[in-house]
């Protein structure tokens, strides 16, 4: 049966039983007198998150010393925001108790150390106590609350005890404890948004060697020497103008291919981000507290 630290089982414990305040540094009151002893310095749940122990720094009351007291043995008065040990009647019984360090293991051998102590009839449990100046304390809650060490009728050790074995240590109820409530579980959805990945879109330069072939003309000068068919023939004196220099003029031409590169539009592309929608199942196992309430020494009575 592992137990907690009330904060490390539920860091929201203030808000969800507490409406916000903090059971931790209340002041606990030796018995039902007015002697302060201490002040709650933690509690310890089990699996269920069932109060199972306050733990009380006595401080100046026998020297700092740490002790805890069964849930069953305390009385809560919420009008004077108290806590009535009534296990604890005296400094004697609280020595006898073992001390609590915040970095031990509470394991059955210890739980049965402090559980001693309390099963032991005290001068509380055997005589009547003053209730005056105590809400909600009535003839019957003073009747003295202990059993003794197991009966036999009753045997368990370490692989079968329970607390429900003793309720008078363990059991809550509403007259003793009106703000000591039950805890349940429940799923709490949050989504969180966090970074996957990043996509950089960045552009390449490729090259290819492109061929082109252009036509192009050259002009050439043809000079072709014929035999006249009049060959020999006597031409008129003085019709011939015999020159020197240049008879005749062409220019020629010739064309050449002019290759160069000119940029154009080839292709657009448009980034953006597309958000794809998921429905993601979970399945938890919730746990709940159930009020058990056992009416002198009658069954169990569940309440509807």
């Amino acid at each position: 049966m592992p137990l907690f630290k009330i904060g490390d089982f539920n860091p929201h414990y203030r808000e969800e039983a507490f409406d916000g305040e903090d059971v931790k540094g209340l002041d606990v009151y030796a018995g039902r007198n007015h002697e302060k002893i201490g002040s709650i310095h933690d509690v310890l749940v089990d699996e269920t998150g069932s109060f199972r122990y306050l733990v009380i720094d006595t401080g100046f009351w026998i020297f700092g010393k740490k002790v805890l007291l069964p849930v069953g043995r305390c009385h809560v008065d919420t009008a004077a925001r108290r806590i009535y040990a009534i296990g604890i009647s005296s400094k004697e019984q609280a020595e006898k108790l073992p001390e609590y360090d915040d970095s031990m293991t509470v394991d059955y051998d210890y739980e049965e150390r402090v559980r001693h102590v309390y099963r032991t009839p005290t001068v509380e449990a055997s005589a009547p106590v003053e209730t005056s100046g105590v809400r909600g304390v009535s003839a019957q809650a003073a009747t003295p609350r202990f059993v003794s060490n197991q009966p036999s009728s009753v045997a368990y050790d370490r692989n079968t005890y329970t607390y429900e074995h003793e309720p008078s240590l363990y059991q809550m109820n509403a007259q003793e404890h009106q703000t000591l409530r039950l805890y349940e579980e429940r799923l709490v959805a949050n989504k969180h948004r966090r970074q996957t990945g990043e996509v950089a879109i960045g552009k390449r330069v490729e090259t290819e060697t492109a061929r082109v072939s252009v036509p192009v003309e050259k002009e050439r000068v043809v000079i072709e020497r014929t035999t006249p068919e009049d060959l020999g023939a006597t031409v008129t004196p003085g019709s011939v103008d015999f020159h020197e220099g240049e008879v005749a003029h062409m220019n020629v031409y010739e064309e050449t291919a002019e290759i160069g590169k000119q940029a154009f539009v080839r292709e657009e592309v448009t980034v953006r981000k597309e958000i794809s929608r998921d429905t993601v199942d979970a399945t938890e196992t919730l746990r709940r507290e159930e009020l058990e309430v056992d009416v002198n020494g009658k069954p169990i009575v569940k309440p509807q």
